[in-house]
């Protein structure tokens, strides 16, 4: 409930702030079974607008364990189905909590693979995750405000969803399985990016 009513919250407040959000192929979205839903890391208010726009579905997410320190930040999180994980060392929780989360919950898992806002580098944590619990990858793209004072400006943000990537076929998740899959995901991004705006061209902050 908790998460539902920040979720409603939330999509308040991004239309207060930026207007109607552009939320673009969402007949793609898997119906009746989780998923990983990905995409290239680009602000840090990006993970509402991708929240909201894959609705009803509920999501869990990854947060870096210092955040779990403040008690009020703690509590949201945790209601919010955060989970924490330690960046620099991550142990084999880091796996384990979202497999079982995918597999015995309604929670998909909202993950960037790159892991930062300020690479374009894949990780293959998410390839591990996807092949353990069985679930498609999702990819989707955010265009839109990089600077919070442009989000104020009301300039348009758009999120497309792409087509589910299949996992069933990558037999190990070995360096040439991890391969494979980030070369499929990165062409996802870029196809997607190319149908928002084909001038589109992200750069880092």
């Amino acid at each position: 409930m908790f998460y539902l009513f920040m979720r409603g919250l939330v999509k308040v407040l991004l239309f207060l702030v930026n207007g109607k959000a552009h939320y673009e192929n969402k007949e793609v979205l898997p119906q009746n079974e989780n998923y990983i839903l990905a995409a290239p890391h680009r602000t840090w208010w990006e993970p509402l607008y991708l929240a909201v726009a894959a609705g009803p579905k509920k999501f869990a997410f990854m947060a870096k364990e210092e955040l779990f320190k403040n008690p009020i930040l703690r509590f949201i999180l945790v209601h919010a189905n955060a989970f924490a994980v330690k960046r620099d060392n991550p142990g084999p929780s880091t796996i384990k909590k979202p497999v079982k989360l995918l597999r015995d919950t309604d929670l998909s898992l909202l993950m960037f693979p790159s892991g930062t806002r300020h690479s374009t580098e894949l990780k293959g944590g998410m390839v591990v995750i996807g092949r353990m619990a069985k679930v498609r990858i999702v990819p989707c793209v955010y265009q839109g405000p990089l600077q919070l004072k442009d989000l104020f400006k009301r300039k348009r943000v758009t999120v497309r969803f792409g087509e589910p990537i299949d996992l069933s076929d990558i037999k190990k998740a070995d360096e040439k399985g991890m391969q494979v899959v980030e070369q499929r995901l990165q062409s996802s991004f870029d196809q997607l990016d190319e149908e928002i705006d084909p001038n589109f061209h992200y750069e880092a902050k």
